[in-house]
């Protein structure tokens, strides 16, 4: 089973658009944040990325805003790494607020890109357990 991590924030005035709501691009930096803080928490943060060249870099992404989350809410994400093959991964991440109803869903395709020669490159085995994965 692939592991999953918990990260968790309080929506702030500076998330919030007109509308009194977290704003639509604020999402994807607190969801980014999220998988940040997954990795690096396994050892694969911004500074092995820059010493290797090499880091995480988003393909595809498909996001579903399913309810507002509003000033001061305590929200919960989860992100789990859904399958790795190769050069490309798959992640899953939700928003969850304190009344356990799921707020929003992303799902990413993702691949690690050698910074130095400008191309996708094979998952090493140190990435997939730092992405929550049983490296083989």
């Amino acid at each position: 089973m692939n592991e999953k991590f918990v990260w968790q924030f309080a929506v702030l005035e500076t998330h919030l658009d007109t509308f009194g709501h977290m704003n639509h691009a604020t999402y994807l930096q607190l969801f980014e944040q999220a998988r940040w803080e997954f990795v690096t928490a396994r050892g694969y943060g911004l500074e092995r990325v820059m010493k290797d060249q090499i880091g995480p870099t988003i393909l595809e992404l498909n996001i579903k805003y399913r309810r507002e989350l509003r000033l001061r809410e305590l929200i919960t994400v989860e992100s789990e790494t859904l399958d790795y093959d190769g050069k490309i991964g798959h992640v899953k991440q939700r928003m969850i607020n304190q009344k356990g109803e799921e707020c929003a869903v992303i799902h990413l395709t993702i691949g690690m890109f050698d910074i130095k020669n400008r191309k996708l490159v094979r998952a090493s085995n140190e990435w997939l357990k730092a992405m929550g994965l049983n490296a083989t």
